[in-house]
């Protein structure tokens, strides 16, 4: 076990895989799930058929429920900055929906013999906080014993079955919006590593604890016809899997992709976490990059990501309207452009 100058237990030292690269790869994830029956029930409104951020069933013709979980191991070391990531992550999914966050259940896995209960309470306790900050309800939750620690939440929302929103929305003509800024992998990936220090760290910290409310409003305020969010699969997977379910292609500008300081010069370092070299693997059976793309980018656009942006399809009128409301974020880009096929191309230019 690993501990800090200040004698505080590591928690990425206790863990494999960080936050969303954890992530079991999306081919072999398909491969499990192909021989599970399809929901018949006609109330269920989104499934897994699409790969979407959360499921939907409809309680009546004016009230359906948002579900999602997730959860994982710690990505960065401060237990309640652990929480507060894997909390923002987890609500992150109603709001990719366009659906309102209301309750959670805490998941956790937790070596209680040897850490105690000191550094649980301080993951709980960031947790909550964002939980309270989105106006979500911590009703309760299920713990266990674990070598490995992992904390996420079950979360429960709601949305009218007429405006939900889905990654097979998407339609030619559309642009390409990203909500946050790439590379949390990397970061997080050469700080486990020892190779950039706390500072360099903090603004993907800033960046995987701030909700995605806001931008989530701004897509539904301006006629949003697709969305996603970008977690462990990255840009690419997650942008692929929008293609797919919309029957389109993406075109996604590399250099238009805000990147974190030092991502580029860090992957020339090779300083790539596994989840990302899965994902380069998985995606090149669907993405075709322009011969001038340098390696660096193709890295980047397809590291795994925790707690990160929505990538929102929408008309570009509506897009410069959604730029302008979430403005002061600073994060916020047109980054491509959604094409008329082949269905499920990432090109990449």
């Amino acid at each position: 076990m690993i501990q800090s100058p200040g004698n505080r237990v590591r928690l990425t030292s206790l863990s494999a895989c960080a936050g969303c690269a954890a992530k079991v790869p999306a081919s072999e994830l398909a491969r499990a799930l192909a021989g599970l029956p399809a929901p018949t029930d006609p109330n269920v409104l989104v499934g897994i058929s699409t790969s979407d951020d959360a499921g939907v069933y409809r309680l009546s013709d004016e009230l359906a429920m948002v579900q999602t979980v997730d959860f994982f191991t710690p990505i960065v070391d401060d237990p309640y900055d652990f929480g507060r990531i894997a909390a923002a992550n987890a609500i992150s999914d109603v709001y990719a929906m366009g659906g309102r966050p209301l309750t959670a259940l805490n998941i956790v896995a937790f070596p209680v013999e040897s850490l105690g209960t000191a550094i649980l309470a301080e993951i709980l306790a960031g947790g909550t906080a964002v939980a309270t900050a989105a106006g979500v309800s911590i009703l309760g939750g299920h713990t266990i014993k674990s070598d490995e620690p992992k904390y996420g939440m079950a979360v429960t929302g709601t949305i009218h079955p007429d405006r939900i929103v889905t990654n097979r929305g998407a339609r030619p003509g559309d642009v390409l919006l990203l909500t946050k800024t790439v590379g949390t992998g990397i970061l997080t990936t050469a700080h486990k590593r020892e190779l950039i220090d706390d500072r360099a760290l903090q603004p993907a910290i800033e960046s995987m604890v701030r909700l995605n409310d806001r931008a989530s409003a701004a897509m539904l305020a301006h006629g949003v016809h697709g969305a996603t969010d970008i977690t462990g699969y990255g840009v690419v997977g997650h942008g692929g899997e929008m293609a797919r379910a919309s029957g389109v292609a993406l075109a996604i500008d590399a250099h238009a992709v805000p990147l974190f300081d030092g991502v580029l010069e860090l992957i020339a370092r090779d300083v790539v976490p596994g989840g990302t070299r899965a994902n380069l693997d998985d995606h090149a059976a669907f993405v075709e990059y322009a011969d001038d793309v340098p390696h660096a980018y193709r890295v980047a656009l397809s590291d795994a990501q925790t707690s990160g942006g929505l990538l929102i399809a929408i008309p570009r009128d509506r897009a410069e309207r959604v730029l302008a409301e979430l403005a002061d974020l600073g994060t916020v880009a047109i980054v491509g452009e959604v094409l008329s096929g082949p269905a499920g191309a990432v090109i990449i230019r």
